[in-house]
């Protein structure tokens, strides 16, 4: 079964990282702890998290709840920690809308139109649209970057 995971608020933007790689991650802000651990266990989603006194309760120390202790501050750095320790392979790579965590849907040229910026629409062929927040997305020189970002630090071992 693939990795699912709930990300707590103190490592927010671990949870777009990992949207990129296409792993199914919830981000709720402004949750409580007992209201984060609920959904965890209900999802069986593993819980990543800077909070020391979490990962001290029974329902994590017993194994009930899977979770990891996220130690570096640096996003870029979290998401090498959870790729190692949890063993993320990179085959649904940009599937799922960075905002929403909903997959996306293929959506032919002339659906996106009017959706879309005339250069984009121009030079690109592939979109893919969010079935939530019907964002737009194509590969362009943004995705180019985050692609080679994502590719330089899934390579980084140490």
């Amino acid at each position: 079964m693939r990795a699912r995971f709930i990300v707590d608020t103190n490592v927010g933007k671990l949870a777009r990282w990992l949207r990129m790689l296409g792993y199914d991650t919830l981000f709720i802000n402004d949750i409580d702890d007992e209201e984060l651990i609920a959904i965890g266990l209900k999802e069986k989603r593993v819980l990543l998290t800077k909070d020391t006194q979490i990962m001290l309760r029974r329902v994590v120390t017993s194994g009930r709840l899977k979770a990891l202790l996220i130690v570096d501050d640096n996003p870029k750095a979290q998401l090498r920690q959870v790729v190692r320790a949890t063993k993320l392979d990179q085959e649904r790579k940009f599937t799922l809308c960075l905002e929403c965590n909903e997959p996306l849907v293929p959506k032919r040229k002339d659906e996106v139109q009017e959706l879309v910026p005339s250069y984009v629409f121009k030079t690109q062929s592939n979109y893919y649209q969010c079935p939530t927040c019907h964002r737009i997305y194509w590969r362009g020189t943004h995705w180019q970057r985050m692609h080679q970002e994502v590719e330089t630090l899934m390579g980084t071992e140490e």
